[in-house]
């Protein structure tokens, strides 16, 4: 597996697109207002676009991401360990348990999958906070993606994105560590972001 350091940045844009197709035809509570400074914006989001509402009742919802194909909406409950998913037929139900962290003594912090993406298979890919590693949902379980750096355990992988030509980046930061920086488990010096080339 090849894996460079590099810096790159994240957009959240994809949570409102994802909402706003996810939601139409259907009357959801609206929340808060969306404002455009940049005429890009407007080619992405219609005018007038509202952000919905689609459930409630979790501790901290992360890492959005919507599936074109399965057309359901995937996301993390990160202190519960679960991957719930949203459809508009179905509301919303717990799709993965143990869903960053399967090790069997309990811990603290933040031990669930947060970040989350579809490849371009339509498979859905996690940051496993927990088990310290990027992960990939096969048919019959998970295949882990990238666990290492020159041999070190990375810290809590975070966020991630597919780049256009395949490769996957993502972020590296010690918040699924319980003692963060300071934790006697990290074993990285700084906290990073990272490039997967599509070949692996």
């Amino acid at each position: 597996m090849k894996i460079k350091f590099t810096l790159t940045l994240f957009a959240p844009l994809f949570l409102a697109l994802s909402l706003q197709a996810a939601t139409e035809g259907t009357d959801y509570s609206s929340v808060g207002t969306l404002e455009s400074n940049d005429p890009r914006f407007d080619q992405l989001v219609p005018p007038g676009a509202k952000i919905e509402r689609l459930a409630d009742g979790f501790i901290w919802a992360e890492g959005p991401v919507w599936s074109s194909k399965e057309r359901r909406l995937y996301f993390s409950d990160v202190p519960t360990n679960v991957v719930y998913q949203w459809t508009e037929s179905e509301g919303v139900n717990s799709f993965i348990g143990a869903s960053g962290y399967n090790g069997r003594n309990p811990r603290g912090g933040e031990p669930g999958s947060n970040g989350l993406t579809v490849d371009a298979k339509g498979r859905l890919v996690l940051c496993e906070h927990g088990n310290r590693r990027v992960s990939r949902m096969e048919r019959d379980g998970f295949t882990t993606v990238a666990a290492f750096y020159r041999n070190r355990r990375f810290n809590s992988p975070n966020d991630l994105v597919f780049k256009s030509n395949g490769d996957l980046y993502f972020t590296d930061p010690p918040y699924g560590l319980e003692g963060n920086n300071q934790d006697p488990k990290k074993e990285i010096p700084f906290n990073g972001v990272y490039r997967v080339n599509k070949k692996g």
